[in-house]
């Protein structure tokens, strides 16, 4: 059953069989032969054919959504067996919301791939809401997110403190500034990130602890196309100081000198609560700890 499924969820996402049979390295006969039993077992087409596309109808769509967690638990289940007689390896998979996931999972990936050669990683970027319903359903092995956020089947844990700051272009009016009021920001054009974005949530944070209002506002799913705007100018934002590094390195944002700011925020390590862990899972999430807690020595 398991390879059907596998088979199954392929085509779902290749859209083609034939696409499909390469990828899975088995001919397109064979491929059509297990969809065709997968179909015949749970009693009903799942996908609709023409000689233009191959997509799921109604029923395809509940079998798609169960057979990719049942793979998920699968392959884990298959790792945690591994485990018991191996050293940590076998595949990873983690997901994180985009400004851990763009500016500090890198580095952190690096150093685990020098010191465990074993461990295939794979990496999923979405917002703080993606990345909890992807562990939710067995598809990640680990998340990382900024934000809170209550769910009863995930278990939550902070290892790291961020701080967030108002970003401008240096040729901004406020930029020369030594000192700003909050109450100033309200009439700027905000550049704001996607609803369910962890960057996001403190920013509505922000304006509801200081009663800010802004009439002007830009909505943007994206880090860096945000940053690319600011510098423009065309308009003010809040981000992580990881996502500013190099840009105030270059001198093409500046952050803006307010008695409340910065903001701070934590980064929290998700994982499905009631699952056993694999050991490249426990290595990861240990790495992750350790070097956050050198980082705070080295800030004290």
């Amino acid at each position: 059953m398991d390879q059907q499924l596998l088979v199954f969820v392929t085509v779902s996402e290749k859209g083609n069989f034939s696409r499909a049979a390469e990828e899975l390295h088995m001919t397109q006969p064979a491929v059509s032969q297990y969809i065709q039993t997968l179909e015949r077992t749970i009693g009903t087409k799942l996908l609709e054919r023409t000689n233009k596309y191959v997509r799921l109808n109604k029923a395809g769509e509940i079998v798609y959504h169960h057979a990719k967690e049942i793979l998920g638990l699968y392959t884990r289940m298959q790792s945690l067996v591994d485990d018991l007689t191996n050293h940590a390896s076998g595949n990873l998979s983690i997901g994180a919301s985009y400004t851990f996931g763009e500016y500090v999972l890198p580095h952190i990936i690096a150093y685990l791939r020098e010191h465990y050669p074993l461990i295939n990683p794979a990496i999923s970027i979405g917002n703080t809401k993606e990345i909890e319903t992807l562990v939710a359903n067995h598809q990640l092995d680990v998340g990382i997110v900024e934000g809170t956020f209550k769910h009863e089947k995930l278990d939550m844990e902070p290892f790291s403190e961020d701080l967030m700051f108002v970003v401008v272009s240096p040729n901004h009016h406020l930029a020369r500034k030594r000192e700003i009021n909050m109450s100033e920001l309200e009439s700027e054009t905000w550049i704001v990130r996607e609803e369910g974005s962890g960057t996001r949530e403190s920013t509505d944070e922000m304006f509801q602890k200081f009663g800010l209002s802004p009439k002007k506002r830009m909505e943007f799913g994206s880090t860096q196309i945000i940053k690319e705007s600011v510098e423009a100018g065309l308009g003010i934002t809040l981000l992580s100081q990881w996502a500013i590094r190099k840009e105030l390195t270059m001198h093409s944002l500046t952050t803006l000198k307010i008695k409340e700011l910065p903001l701070k925020r934590k980064f929290s390590i998700v994982t499905k609560g009631d699952q056993f862990q694999t050991k490249a899972t426990e290595v990861f999430i240990r790495l992750l700890k350790e070097k956050f807690s050198n980082l705070r020595k080295l800030d004290k």
